[in-house]
C-alpha cells in the first residue's frame, strides 16, 4: 500500500469533523488540503455523507458514526482516524474489507482519564458537588456536625472492574490513599499485584466487598450492561459506582433504580448510555450522582497530544507508511 504520489503540499484532502486543538490541523495543513466542521455540534449525517465524498483522509470524533454508507460515498477514503483510543462508532470490519486504514490515539489519555475518575471518586464520596450548590445557594448557616456527611476514600477498598492501563494508574492513585484493591480482569497482572498488593477476584467478590467500584473495560458485547440489576443488588449500600469507560457498560434503567431506591448509595458519571443527556434526565436530579459531560481525557495537553496522534495517522498513512497507531493492521501491506 503506497499512497504517496507527490510531495506537493494539497495533493490530498483530508476532513475534519470538529475543530481540534490547532497542533493537529497544522501538522495536516502542512501535507494536505483539509477543511473543519466549524459547528460546536457532530456535522449532520448529510453535510457528513457529502463532504468526505472527494476526500482522502478522515479525521472523526466517537460521536461521529462511520459506517457502510459513509465507506460507500467516500470514493477517495484511505484512511479514518479517529482522535480516541475507542472506535466503537466505526464499522471496522467494513473498514477492513475495503483496504480502509484505521488508527486511534491509544495511551495518551491513561493519566488523565484516571485522574478523573479517582476526582469522581472523591466528588461522589464526599459530597462535593452537593456541598458547593449548598453553599452557594444561601443555605449554609453555621458548622453542623452532621452536615453533608460523606465516606473516607482512605482505608477504604477500592473494586477496579479492567487492569488495563487506567485501571493500573487507578491502582497507582488507590495506594497512595492507603486503599484496599481488588481487581477483576480476565488475567492476573502480576506487576499490580506485587507493587499495590491489588487482589484478583471475581466480580461477584469485587462487588460485595467494594466501598468504590471503578469501570475500566472497553465496551465490547460481553461488557455490555456488564453491571445490572443483579450486580447492583451485590453491592454495598453503602458503594459508589464510578463509570469513565463507556456508558452501555452499565444498564442505565437499572443504574436509576437502585440509586432511587437506595441499593447503592451514590455514582460518579463521565459517560451514559446515550450521549448527551439532558437537566430532565434521571441522573441529574439525583444528588448523590455526579456526572460530568464525557470529559475523560479533557486536559490541555492530553487532547493536544491526542490531536497530534490522529493527524501523525493520517498523514503517515497518505505517505506510504505503517502508521504507528493503527487498529486494523490486516489491510496494510507492503
Amino acid at each position: 500500500m503506497n499512497f504517496l504520489k507527490d510531495e506537493v503540499k494539497g495533493l490530498f484532502k483530508v476532513y475534519v469533523t470538529r475543530k481540534i486543538p490547532r497542533e493537529g490541523l497544522d501538522l495536516l495543513e502542512g501535507y494536505a488540503e483539509v477543511k473543519v466542521w466549524e459547528g460546536e455540534l457532530p456535522p449532520p449525517r448529510d453535510v457528513l455523507l457529502e463532504e468526505v465524498q472527494a476526500v482522502d483522509g478522515l479525521l472523526c470524533l466517537l460521536t461521529d458514526r462511520i459506517d457502510k454508507d459513509i465507506f460507500t460515498a467516500a470514493k477517495n477514503l484511505k484512511v479514518v482516524s479517529n482522535y480516541a483510543v475507542g472506535f466503537d462508532n466505526i464499522d471496522l470490519a467494513e473498514a477492513s474489507r475495503r483496504g480502509i486504514v484505521v488508527t486511534n490515539t491509544p495511551d495518551v489519555l491513561t493519566e488523565t482519564t484516571a485522574d478523573l475518575a479517582f476526582s469522581l471518586m472523591m466528588a461522589a464520596g464526599r459530597n462535593i458537588v452537593t456541598a458547593d450548590r449548598y453553599v452557594r445557594d444561601g443555605l449554609w448557616r453555621t458548622w453542623d456536625p452532621l452536615l453533608l456527611l460523606g465516606r473516607d476514600i482512605n482505608g477504604a477498598t477500592l473494586g477496579l472492574i479492567g487492569m488495563g492501563r487506567i485501571g493500573q494508574a487507578m491502582a497507582c492513585r488507590a495506594a497512595g490513599f492507603d486503599m484496599r484493591i481488588l481487581y477483576f480482569n480476565e488475567f492476573p497482572v502480576d506487576e499490580v499485584e506485587k507493587k499495590f498488593r491489588a487482589q484478583k477476584v471475581t466480580l461477584e467478590k469485587l462487588l460485595q466487598k467494594s466501598d468504590f467500584v471503578s469501570i475500566h473495560v472497553p465496551l465490547t458485547p460481553s461488557t455490555s450492561k456488564l453491571i445490572g440489576a443483579r450486580e447492583l443488588g451485590l453491592m454495598k449500600k453503602e458503594a459508589i459506582l464510578i463509570n469513565t469507560a463507556r456508558g452501555p457498560i452499565v444498564d442505565e434503567p437499572a443504574l436509576i433504580k437502585a440509586l432511587q431506591n437506595g441499593v447503592i448509595a451514590g455514582a460518579g458519571l463521565d459517560v451514559f448510555q446515550e450521549e448527551p443527556i439532558g437537566k430532565d434526565h434521571p441522573l441529574c436530579r439525583m444528588d448523590n450522582v455526579v456526572v460530568v459531560p464525557h470529559i475523560g481525557s479533557a486536559s490541555f495537553r492530553t487532547r493536544t497530544k491526542m490531536a497530534v496522534m490522529a493527524a501523525s495517522g493520517i498523514v503517515q498513512t497518505l505517505s506510504g507508511n505503517r502508521p504507528e497507531n493503527i487498529v486494523n493492521p490486516e489491510v496494510f501491506t507492503d
